[in-house]
């Protein structure tokens, strides 16, 4: 993997002097993947010399790569989700596979993957580290996976696409707050999954319809200038009207089954924030979200169902559910309890606000906050 990186490495290089000079080819997936190719053949060849003891055996392996992957689009889209699937490798605990899976394939950096496990930057570096030892104590290859492995892996398969998918929708890292292409790429993956008989699953239905519902907001969480704009101030006009009914499409696949997900609940609150006419829709959101905390609970999603539970009971009922939680640390905490404040101790809201914007490195965030906590101070005056 480490040999592997660094041809992927020196091939972006390569791209940004060539590039620079010739300009951005017709078809820059199909160069790159050339020259990678041929820094793969290249490696190859230096290791048949020096080591001649297996330079037959080298050989093989080069022939067998080259017909194997030759370029075409479909067939990089298949390597793609195989190779996460390789890396998905029960030799390591579940949290680890999809570390990997997310660094390796997904391009994610540790900060990146640690924000997404809602831990430390060292944590993640350590787990890595034995990930990989693990893979190479296991003698790790990237081979045909039996029908029982495939489906043994999809779980943290889809772990994967759930948490790429999360990074594009709230990207919590650089100037972005939406990164587009992550999300693509994860409906891009798991729309193969539905393709293929063995991996369409109820629970990948759900995680599709999950992602179709959040996609068609996409265009409306941003304005002219890349500013982001709240779920309030949205221009409803901008939501794309073919990805939710392609969301409608997953969702009643994904009840095929008497299973019911995360994915599942995560989906059907995102159906009801499509639904702007029901004034009733939060006690449905609520009921959600009670059942998802006790599938799945995590840090957001304790978060998220107490601004549903304001939604239906007040933001002063919520205000010591949410002090529960005791989630000091997190900037979503502060911004919670700062809207939850800001009808009653404009004070407190003020302080919470400002704590939040302290926790927070993302930029758009940042941005965000400020404009509350600036609207919050206006109220007071």
């Amino acid at each position: 993997m480490e040999t592997a990186e660094d041809i992927a490495g020196d091939t972006f290089l390569k791209a940004s002097e060539h590039w620079a000079i010739h300009g951005v080819p017709e078809n820059p997936a199909a160069w790159l993947y050339t020259v990678a190719k041929n820094k793969a053949k290249d490696y190859i060849k230096h290791l048949s010399v020096v080591e001649t003891r297996v330079r037959s055996q080298t050989e093989t392996e080069r022939i067998r790569y080259e017909e194997a992957f030759e370029y075409h689009e479909q067939s990089i889209a298949d390597s793609q989700l195989a190779m996460i699937f390789a890396v998905c490798n029960p030799a390591n605990a579940s949290k680890s596979q999809i570390c990997l899976a997310l660094q390796i394939l997904c391009g994610f950096s540790v900060e990146e993957i640690a924000n997404a496990f809602l831990t430390k930057v060292e944590t993640i570096k350590k787990r890595l580290q034995r990930a990989r030892s693990n893979l190479r104590n296991d003698h790790f290859q990237v081979g045909l996976l039996s029908e029982a492995a495939i489906v043994f892996r999809l779980p943290t398969v889809l772990k994967t696409l759930y948490l790429v998918f999360n990074e594009g929708y709230f990207s919590k890292t650089g100037d972005q707050l939406v990164r587009k292409e992550l999300c693509s790429e994860a409906i891009r993956l798991g729309l193969v999954l539905t393709e293929n008989p063995l991996t369409n699953t109820p629970q990948v239905n759900a995680l599709m319809a999950l992602m179709c519902y959040q996609s068609s907001r996409l265009e409306a969480r941003t304005g002219a200038g890349n500013e982001t704009i709240r779920f309030d101030d949205q221009d409803r006009g901008q939501w794309d009207k073919a990805l939710i009914q392609r969301g409608h499409h997953y969702l009643i696949n994904a009840t095929t089954g008497n299973e019911i997900s995360a994915y599942h609940l995560e989906a059907g609150i995102a159906y009801w924030h499509t639904v702007i006419s029901d004034a009733n829709k939060w006690p449905h959101i609520l009921q959600l979200y009670n059942q998802l905390i006790l599938i799945e609970y995590s840090p957001m999603v304790a978060l998220n169902r107490t601004f549903a539970f304001a939604n239906v009971y007040g933001q002063e009922e919520a205000i010591s559910e949410a002090e529960k939680l005791q989630l000091t640390g997190n900037n979503h905490y502060h911004a919670l309890l700062g809207y939850l404040y800001s009808g009653t101790d404009t004070a407190k809201a003020l302080a919470h606000y400002e704590q939040a914007i302290r926790l927070t490195r993302s930029k758009p965030e940042k941005q965000v906050l400020s404009d509350l906590k600036m609207h919050c101070a206006a109220q007071q005056r």
